[in-house]
C-alpha cells in the first residue's frame, strides 16, 4: 500500500491526462492500433514504476515469437505482475483479467484500452466462450497474458498448480505458447516499504504447436509449470 502512494503521489499531475488518454483509446478502440494502445501503457507503466522505485531485470526478450498470435503464460504473484510484464513486453498485448475486477476503476477503463476480456472461473460455460474468444483471436494475431494459476501466490515465489483448462485456448489456437518466470513480483505491494525494489522477468523459450501437438492440457500445463518452476529455482540459487 505504502508503494501504490508513492507511485500515485509521484505522478499526481500526469493521472488526469494519463486517465483521459486510456479512456479515449479504449472508447474509440477502431481509431488506434495494438500497438500505439501498448505504447501508451508502456509509457505509463515505465513511469510508475520508476517513480514507485521499482527496477526490472529482463531477459529472454529474443525469444518471443517472431510473429504476433501467441499466449504468454506467467507465474501469478500479485498486483503488480502486469506492470512488470507491460514494461518488459517489447509486444502489443490483450490481457484475461478475472471478472471481480471487472468495475474496478482504472482496471476496467485499461482492459478495454487493451481489448481484453473477463472470465468468470465459477462459471464453465462462460469460461470456455473466453477460451474459445481467446483462440480466435490469437489465430488473428492477438497476443495474450493469462495467469494458468487462476489465483496468485502468497508464498512469495513458490507457484501453485497451473490449471489445465486455460491451455485449451493455446491447443485451440494452434500458437506459442510462451512460459514466464516472475521473480519477486509480490514485493513492490506486500511488502510495507517504499525503498527500492528489483522485479525479474524472464520470457522462457516458447513451446511451438509442433512440440505439443497430441499432448493433454494437463501434460502441457505441466511442462510449462516446470520451465517456470526451474527458472525461478535458477535464478534464486544464483543471486544467493
Amino acid at each position: 500500500m505504502k508503494r501504490i502512494i508513492l507511485m500515485v503521489l509521484t505522478n499526481i499531475w500526469m493521472v488526469p491526462y494519463w486517465f483521459i488518454g486510456i479512456v479515449r483509446r479504449g472508447n474509440h478502440r477502431e481509431r488506434y492500433s495494438d500497438e500505439e494502445c501498448c505504447e501508451f501503457i508502456k509509457k505509463i507503466v515505465r513511469a510508475v514504476n520508476k517513480r514507485g522505485r521499482v527496477q526490472l531485470t529482463v531477459s529472454g526478450v529474443e525469444k518471443l515469437p517472431e510473429k504476433n498470435g501467441f499466449i504468454m503464460f506467467p507465474n501469478h504473484q500479485g498486483m503488480f505482475d502486469m506492470l512488470a510484464i507491460f514494461e518488459a513486453c517489447p509486444k502489443p498485448l490483450s490481457v484475461i483479467v478475472k471478472k471481480e475486477a471487472e468495475n474496478l476503476i482504472l482496471v476496467k477503463q485499461v482492459v478495454r484500452m487493451m481489448d481484453g476480456m473477463y472470465m468468470d472461473r465459477s462459471d464453465i460455460r462462460s469460461s470456455l466462450q473466453i477460451i474459445n474468444t481467446m483462440s480466435e483471436r490469437a489465430k488473428e494475431g492477438k497476443n495474450f497474458v493469462i495467469f494458468a494459476e487462476g489465483t496468485r501466490s502468497r508464498n512469495g515465489n513458490e507457484i501453485q498448480e497451473f490449471k489445465a483448462g486455460s491451455f485449451k485456448s493455446a491447443v485451440n489456437a494452434g500458437c506459442p505458447i510462451v512460459p514466464v518466470a516472475l521473480i519477486d513480483s509480490f514485493k513492490p505491494f506486500d511488502l510495507p516499504s517504499i525503498e527500492k525494489v528489483n522485479v525479474q522477468v524472464h520470457f522462457l523459450d516458447p513451446i511451438y504447436p509442433e512440440q505439443y501437438v497430441g499432448l493433454k492440457t494437463r501434460e502441457i500445463a505441466h511442462i510449462v509449470q516446470e520451465r517456470i518452476r526451474n527458472e525461478i529455482q535458477s535464478k534464486l540459487e544464483k543471486n544467493n
